[in-house]
């Protein structure tokens, strides 16, 4: 699969990619002053990405041949729709590249794809001190949603949720 819009080529990564698509995962990180929070490493990308369970998929934009942008992507459900739907992860365009349409295209190709794929959304968060990422996706017809906040369980907080089997789960059946 690829799209071209004059310069720019939309492709699905390969594993020859990783280490691209790592990279700019951690400029992604740097701009959003999040560089710390980058624990994984490459191995684990590239096993994620392309191992024999594929958790997410890349479409990478490409200019002149040099990869410039990624769309980091995997599908969820939506129970009240009763449909899948697809949540961007990541959407990054180099700095000297933005402005050119790419992050437009990455975002009218997810969309293509869960219309065709018969998806009932797209969806992914932004940071709320993004002022040029929130006007860009609102020009591109996205509503921010104002009565949504994210969860997250991470590192010992996960773990000690995590359910085992001792005394403190008593009643609760194992799956």
């Amino acid at each position: 699969m690829a799209l071209s819009s004059s310069r720019i080529v939309l492709r699905a990564a390969q594993r020859e990619d990783s280490e691209i698509i790592f990279t700019l995962i951690q400029a992604l990180a740097d701009y959003e002053k999040l560089s710390h929070a980058v624990t994984g490493t490459l191995d684990e990308l590239r096993d994620h990405l392309f191992g024999a369970r594929a958790y997410a998929e890349v479409i990478l934009a490409e200019v002149d041949g040099q990869v410039v942008g990624l769309a980091l992507f995997f599908y969820n459900y939506s129970t009240f729709l009763t449909k899948p739907g697809i949540y961007l992860e990541d959407l990054f365009v180099l700095p000297a590249y933005r402005r050119q349409g790419i992050g437009k295209a990455l975002l009218s190709y997810l969309a293509e794809r869960a219309a065709q794929e018969g998806c009932g959304r797209l969806e992914w968060s932004v940071l709320d001190w993004n002022a040029s990422a929130i006007a860009f996706y609102q020009r591109m017809g996205a509503e921010i949603l104002p009565d949504w906040r994210i969860c997250r369980v991470t590192g010992t907080a996960l773990e000690r949720w995590a359910i085992v089997t001792d005394s403190s789960n008593e009643g609760v059946d194992e799956i």
